[in-house]
């Protein structure tokens, strides 16, 4: 993509009901006059992702809101990739935290999730390669149709027991390259700094605003 469209500020649609995610972006795009507001706060519905890639599910949310709210909106779809699970979780990272009845009601057991991959790095035996890395795509959309896409990631190793109370998701078991702590136990401005959505908003920055 040769000429990428600029972002002026004023109101943009973040296309997301996961309210840890909005306060990460929230904060992200605080220093260029854009007043995010949520799908969930406009009461936008929430699009069937049924895309087979990161890409596919971010354009997916973003143009439903983009579309719903008559505003440019952003989305990001991100997962967590393991190395030794051929990619999985992957597109499917959300689903894996999939419960029937958490905390009451239907919801995301993140708890159940981890255990799950642990569970099936455990089948390959001590030796397994634990190597992961979480990947962030965003997805700019316009009413008009026009769409831009970043993608960032970071490179980790996972851990068990999952440690720490900070993140969200599968922050407690991701140790990025290079530190001892989990996601979930560093200072949620330092994860800001270096995590993949960081990454993959450093280019929409680059793009849309400089």
């Amino acid at each position: 993509m040769a000429d990428h469209r600029k972002l002026e500020p004023g109101k943009l649609v973040i296309a997301s009901h996961n309210q840890g995610k909005v306060r990460e972006i929230r904060a992200l795009l605080a220093p260029f006059g854009i007043e995010p507001v949520s799908a969930g706060e406009l009461d936008l519905p929430e699009p069937e992702e049924t895309g087979t890639t990161f890409a596919e599910n971010a354009l997916l949310k973003a143009r439903a809101s983009a579309e719903g709210a008559n505003c440019v909106a952003l989305a990001d779809d991100s997962g967590l990739c393991v190395a030794a699970l051929d990619g999985a979780p992957g597109v499917y990272t959300a689903d894996w935290a999939e419960a029937d009845s958490y905390e009451g009601g239907p919801g995301r057991d993140w708890y159940m999730a981890m255990g799950k991959v642990e569970g099936k790095l455990s089948e390959l035996g001590p030796n397994t390669d634990r190597s992961a890395y979480f990947t962030c795509t965003l997805a700019l959309a316009w009413p008009d149709g026009h769409s831009e896409l970043f993608e960032g990631r970071i490179q980790g190793n996972l851990v068990w027991p999952p440690r720490g109370t900070l993140g969200f998701g599968y922050d407690p078991v991701f140790q990025p390259i290079g530190f001892e702590q989990t996601f979930a136990e560093l200072d949620p401005q330092q994860k800001h700094d270096m995590s993949h959505r960081a990454d993959a908003f450093e280019k929409l920055v680059k793009a849309c605003f400089d």
